[in-house]
Order: C-alpha cells, then sequence, then structure tokens
C-alpha cells in the first residue's frame, strides 16, 4: 500500500479511471507509527494520532490546478507520513482541492475556486461549486470532531502564484473583523520564509477566510512563488516552509524564536478594481511583477469608459488578471504600512 502515489490515486478518482484494488485507498484506514491515516475521499486524507496534541492542522492545495508546487509539498508529506518518516502528533487534514482541474493542467475547470467559499458555491453548479460545498463538509467536520478542551485550529491554504513578485513568497491575512493580528502567526510564517504580509480588510469567498470566519481558525492564503509544470520546481525554495509544515504536526511544542517586527512587510489593500465591462483593459505589460510600484497619475486600468489611476504614492499592484469573470477582482493596489500600527497579541 505504501507505494500507491496519493496524487494520482487522486486524479484517477477525479477522471473516473478504474483503479486495480491494491491501487484503491478509498476510505481505507492505514496505521503509521503514533495513529492512523484516513483517505477520505480522493485528495482529502485525515491523520488521526492515538495520543493528539492540541492543534488541529489544515494544509490545503491545489484551489487552483495549476499551482502544482504546493501539491507537490502536500504529496510529499503524505506519502512521508505512509512510509513512517514524518509522525504527526496533531490531527491534520490534508486537501487536494481541484484534482479534476490538476487532472487537464488548468487553473480551474469552470469556475475559480477561491471564489466559491463561505456558502458562495450555492449559487452555481460547476464542478468547482460542488467541489467547494465538499470541502466545506470535509474541514467542519475535521473541526467538529476534535477531541474535547482547548485547542488550535490552524489552516495554511498554500498557493504559487500566475507572475512573479517583488517579494517571492508572501501570504494574506484574512480579515479579522476587529480581532488582533498575532505575533506567533507572523513569526511562524517568516520562518518558512514569508516575510511578507497582506492585510484583507473585508469578508471575501476565499477558502482561508472561510476558516477564519466560520471555525475561528488562524488561516492564511500562502503564496510560495510563481506557477511553474510538475517536475520544474526547485524545491530547495520551498525547503524553510516544508520543513515549518512538519515540524508544526510532529511537535507537540513548537519552538519559534521571539517576535521581530524587523522581519516581516506588511501591506495594506488600498482598492479593489473588479472588471465590470467586458472590454477590460491593463495598462502595463503581462510579465509586471507582484508588488510592482507605480507613480502618482499612472494609468493602470480602463473598464470600459472607466480609467483606474494611481491614487498616491506608493501605490503597488497585485494579482492582476484582465481575463477573470465579470464581476470579479480584476487587480488589487496595496500600500505599506507599518508593522508598528497593528493590533498584535
Amino acid at each position: 500500500m505504501n507505494e500507491v502515489d496519493v496524487l494520482q490515486w487522486t486524479l484517477a478518482g477525479a477522471t473516473g479511471q478504474q483503479l486495480s484494488a491494491d491501487q484503491q485507498l478509498l476510505n481505507k484506514r492505514l496505521d503509521y507509527a503514533g495513529g492512523q491515516i484516513i483517505f477520505n475521499d480522493y485528495g482529502v486524507v485525515t491523520v488521526e494520532p492515538t495520543s493528539p496534541g492540541d492543534k488541529d492542522v489544515v494544509y490545503s492545495c491545489a484551489v487552483h490546478g495549476d499551482e502544482t508546487a504546493p501539491i507537490e509539498i502536500v504529496r510529499d508529506m503524505i506519502h512521508g507520513i505512509m512510509q513512517g518518516q514524518i509522525k504527526p502528533v496533531q490531527r491534520t487534514l490534508f486537501l487536494i482541492a481541484n484534482p479534476a482541474a490538476i487532472a487537464i493542467n488548468k487553473r480551474f475547470v469552470e469556475m475559480n475556486m477561491n471564489r466559491l467559499f463561505s456558502g458562495a458555491h450555492r449559487q452555481g453548479d460547476s464542478p468547482e461549486h460542488h467541489r467547494a460545498a465538499a470541502i466545506e463538509g470535509y474541514v467542519t467536520e475535521f473541526f467538529n470532531s476534535a477531541p474535547n478542551g482547548e485547542r488550535r485550529r490552524l489552516h495554511y491554504d498554500l498557493h504559487t502564484a500566475i507572475r512573479d513578485s517583488k517579494y517571492e513568497k508572501f501570504a494574506v491575512y484574512p480579515f479579522t473583523h476587529g480581532g488582533p493580528y498575532k505575533k506567533e502567526q507572523l513569526t511562524f510564517l517568516a520562518e518558512c520564509g514569508v516575510t511578507t504580509i497582506l492585510l484583507n480588510q473585508a469578508p471575501t469567498t476565499t477558502f482561508s477566510y472561510y476558516s477564519v470566519r466560520t471555525h475561528q481558525a488562524d488561516a492564511f492564503t500562502v503564496e510560495l512563488g510563481k506557477v511553474r509544470p510538475f517536475g520544474e520546481n526547485n524545491r530547495h525554495d520551498f525547503a524553510a516552509a516544508e520543513t515549518m509544515f512538519t515540524r508544526l504536526i510532529c511537535e507537540h511544542d513548537l519552538a519559534l524564536p521571539n517576535f521581530d517586527p524587523d522581519r516581516t512587510k506588511i501591506f495594506d489593500v488600498c482598492r479593489t478594481i473588479n472588471r465590470t465591462n467586458e472590454k477590460f483593459v491593463l495598462h502595463f505589460p503581462d510579465d509586471v511583477a507582484n508588488f510592482t510600484a507605480f507613480a502618482e497619475g499612472d494609468l493602470l486600468a480602463t473598464d470600459g469608459d472607466t480609467e483606474y489611476r494611481v491614487e498616491q504614492a506608493g501605490e503597488r499592484i497585485i494579482f492582476p488578471n484582465a481575463k477573470v469573470a465579470l464581476d470579479q477582482r480584476a487587480l488589487l493596489t496595496v500600500i505599506d504600512v507599518p508593522i508598528t500600527g497593528l493590533q498584535l497579541v
């Protein structure tokens, strides 16, 4: 059983491929040194230690099917547990979110899944709508089935970006609804090599915000680099993150250095620019990197007859995509803010 490739099994299930009995993992429970691995569904794997610690950890990948580095990381962590090399003491849920999109090497089949959480999946009938609904159910079951007592809920939704970035690794800190930002989490991310944080100041339908709002988890959208094909990721670039992801679930008390505000650069969303017109144009080249700064007055985009220009010095662009569906976000602008101005605990 240890020879079964979890990713290939997941893709076979998503595409209806027939598997032999010795390749099938669905609904199986495998023992590892310290607990059980449960294969709940294709791309849904729960790890239940016999004597679990006080954390419930979710690692998700492939919300966008072409973001291969996080898929490789999650796959290899699961294989490490199956082979006895990784021995979790914390309850862990691994999610390969959109295997149907992986199978066709696309970002999604019909819809951007990261716009379909917090119940938004009820507004449509695409494969992504159905899968987002199922994933919410698995996350709910995972958190609700935890042992009694005071526990920590953590969710790291792993991505890679479509384009290069001035800051290669960064994380989106979902809207906290007035709650404080956590030094421990900023330190953990810094240890992962993620030292740039983008604050989201409004509710969204992203997967990480769903876990924050619905399950009171500490959750982040973590961008680990740029989209590349399978086999072309330099895994050395992700070594720090992989080490910390593994340590988090294998140690009862993860020892972190003291919080250092100088390690982390903070950006806040300045404006969200949506595409509302078929004639939406971005007025900069496709290879412009995330977090590129523009001069005040520069034309960023036109949405039909509406122009969007840089409104203040230091305004930068992030996540530009002129091809999104109508009424979806085509561009964010952000501005850096001092970390000393945040409410930190």
